[in-house]
């Protein structure tokens, strides 16, 4: 087990791999998080959008009751989605995932995209991130969540909310991998004390089952597999390990936390079996050779907002 930690700006300690949960069923994700939180796992990222949000409760609850794990040793991540950012909507859409959650406070709550939306996502809702920040501000300071943050947010966005000077941004999650490296928004996160999350930290091989809650299968463009890189193949080799471990040890070794998704007994734990080797400075420079640098999660429906955070990136 690692208690192996990234302390926030505001002393919070959050754990370096925890439980992603996008994709799992509420079945499905009760197993994961007891399998995950019996393994040594101490964070689980979860998100209204997943809709498993009473399912983790569910599982926390069980856990702590069975004397596992205590809540103040959890570290519980959940995001508010595009309506719940929509002006005066926050406080309401975290006092529900918490009632969710069977929880009094998250670890870290995330705007999990700048974009604010009608319910129904049907209709763009300006509403500047300078908005929505305010509202964060105001749910840390109620005690609801004990950080806050960000999720697929641009250098620039987080810059005019951190201009504000209210409670900083704690923390950015942000689709990371080794063909999507990110070196720009990690130095730019660096230089503000803002931890950073990878998520598809392995290039999200089950990104091409997902459906949106309005029904639509986003069109995924064609990418290589990092599994099968050579260089990955040659360090798993290297180090007796499989090369999912490799490209999880990648991103941790660049000082990052990740929480890769899983649902697979086995494969939790070994997606948490990292701590024992490293990658040095050179085999991440072999690593990263390929120069790929291709975004896989284009969030296509924040096309056409004015806060859409890849605007730069459409074609």
């Amino acid at each position: 087990m690692s208690s192996a930690t990234i302390t926030l700006s505001n002393g919070i300690a959050q754990p370096v791999i925890g439980l992603g949960t996008w994709q799992s069923s509420p079945a499905e994700v009760i197993a994961a998080v007891k399998a995950s939180v019996k393994a040594g796992y101490r964070l689980i990222d979860t998100a209204s959008v997943y809709q498993n949000e009473e399912a983790i409760g569910t599982a926390i609850k069980e856990l702590i009751a069975e004397g596992v794990v205590k809540r103040e040793e959890l570290f519980i991540t959940t995001k508010a989605w595009t309506h719940e950012i929509a002006p005066g909507k926050l406080e309401e859409g975290i006092r529900s995932a918490l009632k969710k959650l069977q929880l009094e406070y998250v670890d870290l709550y995330l705007a999990h995209i700048p974009t604010a939306f009608n319910n129904e996502m049907t209709a763009h809702i300006t509403s500047p991130v300078e908005d929505i920040w305010r509202q964060f501000d105001a749910v840390y300071k109620l005690g609801l969540a004990k950080a806050v943050g960000v999720s697929n947010w641009n250098n620039d966005q987080i810059a005019r909310v951190l201009a504000l000077g209210l409670t900083p941004v704690h923390n950015s999650q942000v689709e990371l991998h080794l063909y999507f490296p990110q070196h720009e928004h990690v130095k730019f996160c660096k230089s503000h004390n803002i931890s950073v999350t990878s998520y598809a930290t392995l290039g999200s091989p089950g990104r091409v089952n997902f459906t949106l809650p309005n029904g639509l299968k986003p069109d995924w463009a064609p990418a290589p597999s990092e599994l099968e890189d050579a260089n990955v193949l040659a360090a798993a080799k290297k180090y007796n390990k499989t090369p999912a471990q490799v490209l999880l040890r990648y991103a941790l070794d660049r000082g990052l936390a990740i929480i890769p998704k899983s649902i697979n007994e086995a494969r939790i734990i070994e997606n948490f079996n990292v701590f024992d080797f490293k990658l040095t400075a050179d085999e991440i420079s072999k690593l990263e050779e390929k120069k790929i640098s291709q975004r896989l999660f284009l969030q296509e429906f924040m096309y056409g907002h004015p806060e859409d955070a890849f605007a730069s990136e459409r074609k």
